[in-house]
């Protein structure tokens, strides 16, 4: 892949690779595993089930869902616009209209710093493409747990399926690097004027951008140490567990 740009054709598509589509003019990109014969495994939050702020996060995460309306349906998918949970779709359905883009695994340092949009890319080496789609079929077949847009989403989902990486922390964003690139921003910004290192409107901007990549470089699965291999089965039955756990003490405290 080039520096500027991750953008492939379908047909040099394998099964396996983790590909994604940028979304409302470049703020937010929808991820994916394909899987073959047109066919994407992808974690959704479907129409109608947004957070209700009536904010930007509310149109990030229903960007995630087919958006074919439901009096005109896919022939092939059918209406998808309000599922939720893991999905297969068609690549029509899943790209909605974007152009298709490959998720790099193994980069170098100096490659995902150049990279400065985070969602691109990854220090992290994938497993084989049977693990990969091992798990991304196990997915669709369990579930993945509850959508969240800084811990559990669409890139999480997908970047989980090629390295089988979990966050065991409970106070860290998950494996997403949109949302690790949004934090490390907010820090930049927040920090920079705190930090009297230079005077100048250039040095300031330079120290921000070094704490902006440093934020991000931390916070890349290739990197961080709060971070486990964890089987599909193991998930599933965790959350499954988990679910069970919850209803109970829902049902005491009534």
């Amino acid at each position: 892949m080039g520096l500027l740009s991750n953008k492939i054709e379908r047909e040099n598509l394998k099964p396996g690779d983790h590909i994604y589509s940028w979304r409302h003019a470049y703020v937010y990109a929808h991820h994916g595993i394909y899987v073959s014969e047109g066919n994407v495994i992808h974690f959704t939050r479907g129409g109608g089930q947004e957070i209700g702020m009536g904010n930007f996060l509310d149109r990030i995460i229903v960007s995630s869902s087919p958006s074919r309306p439901s009096d005109n349906p896919c022939p092939r998918c059918g209406d998808q616009s309000r599922l939720d949970g893991v999905i297969s779709s068609c690549m029509d359905c899943f790209l909605s209209g974007g152009q298709l883009y490959i998720f790099e695994y193994s980069v170098s340092p100096a490659l995902f710093i150049a990279k400065a949009r985070g969602g691109t890319c990854t220090l992290a080496s994938s497993d084989s493409p049977e693990e990969v789609i091992h798990r991304a079929s196990y997915l669709l077949q369990n579930g993945f747990g509850y959508y969240d847009i800084f811990r559990n989403n669409c890139e999480d989902f997908a970047i989980y399926c090629k390295t089988g990486l979990l966050v065991y922390t409970a106070i860290s964003v998950g494996r997403s690097g949109q949302a690790a690139s949004i934090l490390a921003a907010a820090s930049a910004i927040l920090s920079s004027p705190l930090r009297f290192l230079t005077t100048s409107f250039g040095g300031l901007a330079a120290v921000g951008y070094g704490m902006y990549c440093f934020s991000r470089l931390v916070s890349d699965m290739g990197v961080r140490r709060d971070v486990k291999k964890v089987p599909v089965e193991i998930l599933v039955s965790r959350a499954v567990s988990d679910e069970s756990e919850a209803v109970t003490e829902m049902a005491k405290a009534d």
